[in-house]
């Protein structure tokens, strides 16, 4: 797994180097600004990038705009985006560019190792990683006629697991139910969201959006 790493803080851009690399994977470059990073996107060609939403010179979007530029170059990139606290719009921007191989985690997750590295892998594996506490502020706020209104507070829960890219069994662990209650839970959440079957469209991720574009 090649990764270059796009971050404007000195000490977490070399502590995420030197965590990767004791684990045996392969960061080629380190950027501290989005040119730099789209540089090393165009010269290193990664497997994964893992960007920083802020950076210079105006730490607003450069990262989430850097990160579409990079995936326009690079279609196979997997992305793994760090922001310091939920901001809702960068996340719908990401996300609405497709969902496969994209991860979107606060970096207080960083911390905790092994989960950081469980979104990493998913992510390079052509998964999606939502960080839990991003999908728990996105779920709790309300809207008049929001379509997640339909859905029963365990369905809401369901939604919110399936969000953080996990699979049925692992939900079912989650929930202390079975496989085949989580399925039945999931098609009832497509259904009252107007998710219709269709080639090519992840409708776990899309139930997700549909909320993130009605806020």
């Amino acid at each position: 797994m090649r990764i270059v790493i796009a971050e404007d803080d000195p000490l977490l851009r070399e502590g995420l180097a030197l965590l990767l690399r004791a684990e045996g994977l392969d960061v080629v470059a380190t950027a501290s600004d989005a040119t730099d990073f789209l540089g090393a996107v165009d010269a290193y060609a990664p497997d994964v990038a893992i960007v920083d939403v802020r950076m210079p010179p105006d730490h607003t979007d450069e990262g989430i705009r850097a990160a579409v530029e990079a995936r326009r170059r690079l279609p196979e990139l997997a992305v793994l985006v760090l922001s310091a606290y939920v901001e809702q719009a960068f996340a719908t921007d990401l996300l609405a560019h497709g969902s496969a191989r994209l991860g979107y985690l606060l970096k207080e997750r960083v911390g905790r190792v092994q989960e950081f590295l469980t979104a990493l892998h998913r992510v390079a594996g052509g998964g999606t990683a939502i960080d839990p506490e991003v999908v728990a502020q996105l779920l709790t706020r309300s809207r008049p006629d929001d379509r997640l209104d339909r859905l029963s507070p365990r369905e809401r829960d369901v939604l919110a697991l399936m969000a953080e890219g996990l699979g049925n069994s692992a939900i079912a662990e989650r929930l202390y139910v079975t496989d085949g209650a989580v399925h039945k839970h999931i098609r009832s959440i497509f259904a009252k969201l107007d998710l219709q079957p269709a080639d090519g469209t992840d409708r776990r991720v899309a139930a997700v959006l549909r909320y993130l574009e009605s806020t």
